[in-house]
């Protein structure tokens, strides 16, 4: 049975690391003693070890042990005997990046969907998509491909921005540039705003947190969905 949750950050204004999904968290990894940390995303062009501390502070509150798979000899082994996984936020294109060069997208996609559970941030959320197509990130590296683990039947915008009413900004909107992707691809896009998240509970895939999603299908209008309704029927 699958069980992930793809959040849109990992930190909200005001909230430390993970502290406004702390609750969830709890019960998410309640049979789990070991995570094993993805750090790749590198925010900020952070370390892995310096990031892995940060995620390890985080769960040591729920009393959860963290190992980033950087410490690992074969990344794919720490991967298939991983009780759980957490792959942080960053960029996008570096995560996929390292994800490739270390041949563990398959092995990801496997575990998780063996049942393994899964949590995404913003980057680690994307890569949940079909592709990482529509990040909001910079592509400072290039992966092999764009193409992503596929969990679920459409693409991720983690950290989706509504356009401020008062806002002198005259460039394009996310809005803008999700229609730009469709017009030359058809899969839908979940527009995450910050402190929304997904939980897949098998075939089930729900929003949770308190603000709509916004939902945007190949030729059709954006439309915004309430917490706690499921999206099984995108596709």
């Amino acid at each position: 049975m699958r069980n992930i949750i793809i959040a849109s950050t990992s930190t909200i204004h005001g909230s430390g690391y993970l502290e406004y999904l702390i609750d969830d968290l709890i019960a998410f990894f309640k049979n789990t003693n070991t995570i094993i940390f993805v750090p790749y995303a590198r925010p900020s062009g952070i370390s892995h070890d310096d990031y892995t501390n940060i995620a390890k502070k985080a769960f040591s509150k729920i009393n959860k042990k963290v190992n980033g798979i950087h410490e690992f000899e074969s990344p794919i082994e720490a991967i298939n005997n991983a009780e759980a996984i957490f792959v942080g936020g960053g960029n996008t294109f570096v995560l996929a990046n390292q994800i490739h060069k270390n041949n563990i997208m398959q092995p990801l996609r496997q575990a998780i969907q063996s049942g393994t559970p899964y949590l995404g941030t913003s980057a680690g959320s994307n890569i949940c998509g079909l592709t990482i197509k529509t990040t909001n990130d910079m592509p400072i590296v290039y992966p092999p491909n764009f193409n992503a683990l596929g969990l679920v039947p459409f693409n991720i915008n983690p950290h989706y921005l509504d356009p401020g009413r008062d806002s002198k900004h005259k460039g394009e909107t996310r809005e803008t540039r999700i229609k730009e992707f469709h017009h030359f691809n058809t899969q839908p896009v979940i527009g995450l705003r910050e402190g929304s998240w997904l939980h897949v509970n098998n075939n089930s895939i729900i929003l949770k947190g308190n603000l709509t999603a916004r939902v945007f299908e190949y030729n059709k209008a954006p439309y915004e969905v309430a917490p706690n309704k499921e999206l099984n029927q995108l596709k």
